[in-house]
Order: structure tokens, then sequence, then C-alpha cells
């Protein structure tokens, strides 16, 4: 194999033979540009349906449709050589039936390129991921806080303190019984994280959930202080693009109103110039 030859990304079930190994390294991507980024130092990347609060300003991921799926997840995998992509199945696209869920699915991995799909759902989802795994489409699981059911939950609130750990834990135990190749733990405690992630055969990605997890998840507009609206108590700032961002913003607009942009240097003369004979 040459230098230059294209490393192979991860497959669901190389994520998968990482349980108890070196953590997985994971974020969200909505574009090529930030795909490209991340691409060598994750092991998986997600289109996450975050993108309907980060990118498209809507008030929960509810309204993401589809069609925005399936666009985002077609442009983060251009950017994409050697991590895996896994594209979020939005509200609505598999809670039907299993059939639902399948066609989407297949939908999602064919117009994307997608390595796997992540579905939201415990014990209520156990049928349709073991339904989707039987038919070739590996299943990545998400239990804890479930952003797509912050209505019955009373909103975005930790899950699994007390009595509603054995929820959690049950949760946890049938998407890994039904096949899923990983699960997101998400705002679950650091207890209960770490005894899912003993009492389960599959890697769990944790968000607001413990070190101890197999693997770790943000939001990148999160981690790059890009997306100010909320902090989330999970997210650790590794930069503060979004001030500095704002700040040449406001530069920019000053030069223009006092016609210091653009300057002589970026402006393009009446006469092309002139070539000197050699």
């Amino acid at each position: 194999m040459s230098a230059t030859a294209k490393k192979r990304a991860p497959m669901p079930a190389d994520i998968r033979a990482r349980k108890g190994g070196a953590p997985l390294v994971s974020l969200t991507a909505y574009t090529t540009p930030m795909a490209e980024l991340m691409d060598a130092h994750c092991d998986f990347v997600l289109v996450g349906d975050s993108v309907g609060m980060v990118l498209h300003g809507l008030p929960s991921t509810l309204g993401v449709t589809m069609d925005m799926m399936v666009m985002h997840g077609q442009a983060v995998a251009r950017g994409l050589r050697s991590a895996m992509m896994v594209v979020d199945m939005p509200f609505g696209s598999y809670e039907q039936s299993r059939e639902q869920a399948f066609g989407n699915a297949a939908r999602i991995m064919g117009e994307t390129g997608a390595g796997a799909v992540k579905l939201e759902g415990g014990v209520a989802m156990a049928d349709t991921i073991a339904f989707l795994v039987a038919r070739g489409i590996p299943v990545m699981a998400h239990v804890g806080l479930t952003p797509q059911s912050i209505n019955t939950l009373g909103g975005y609130k930790v899950q699994g303190r007390d009595a509603d750990g054995d929820r959690v834990m049950a949760d946890a135990k049938a998407v890994a019984d039904a096949g899923a190749f990983a699960v997101v733990l998400e705002k679950v405690p650091e207890g209960l994280s770490d005894r899912i992630t003993a009492g389960v055969d599959i890697p769990t990605i944790g968000i607001g959930a413990s070190a101890g997890c197999d693997g770790q998840i943000l939001v990148v507009d999160d981690m790059l202080g890009l997306f100010t609206a909320f902090k989330a108590k999970f997210v650790k700032r590794f930069a503060e693009l979004g001030a500095g961002a704002e700040e040449a913003i406001a530069q920019y607009a000053a030069d223009v109103r006092a016609r210091k942009f653009p300057g002589p240097e970026h402006v393009f003369g009446d006469a092309a110039p002139v070539k000197k004979a050699k």
C-alpha cells in the first residue's frame, strides 16, 4: 500500500469491536468543511438531527425532516475520507412501524452513503432495531435523554436518577440484545452510565454521561463555542469561535461604513496589466 493510499473508514463491526478498548471519538457535523476538519480525528461522525436547532434555528429537533437529513448527510459525506458517517433518523420517520423505519433508513443509507443510522428509544424500539439489523441496516441506538421525546419526558432532564435507573438500564440492554452495534447515553448519571457500560456488550457513547463510557460525542458547534444560544452542563468549550466571529463581523461592518474596505489591494484596475516581454 502506498503512503498516499486512502485509509479505510471503520465499519459498524469495527466500532463494536472497540468495546472496552481505546475510547471512541465522535462529533456531529452538518457541512462539508466541518467534516473535513474532523475527519482525521474522529472514529465516526454523526449527522445529528441537532442540525435543526444549530443551523436552522428550530426550537427543538422535532421539525427536522428526512430531506434535511439526507441533504446534510450528502454534504458531510463529501468531507469524509477516514471516519465512518452515521445519520440520525428524524422524528416521525421510524416510530410508526418497522416497515416505515426500514424504508426511511434505506433511503438515508442509499442517498448519503452512511455507514449506519441512529434512532432514539430503548425497549419500545428494540423490535424495530432487530428488524432493521436483520435486513442489513446497522443501527446505533440512543437512550437516556432522547430529545425527540422531550414533550413526554417533560424537557431536557437528566434521565435515570433513583428508581428511574432501572428503566434506562433496561433500555440499554434491550437495544444491545436487539443488535445495535453501539448506544449513545445522553444525560445519564455517572454511576448509572458506568453500570450500563459494564452491563452491555456494545460500546457506550457518552454525552453528559461518564468518562468511563467507551466513547464520547459532542455537538461540534457547542464544543467550538459557535452555538451560543445556551450551554449545557456537559459541554466543554474547547474554543470560543462565536465571540471571535462576531468581533470580526463587527470590524468588517465598521470598515465598510468607513470606506476602509475594500482597499486598493482588493480591487481590480480598469486596464489589464501589461506583460513584460521575456
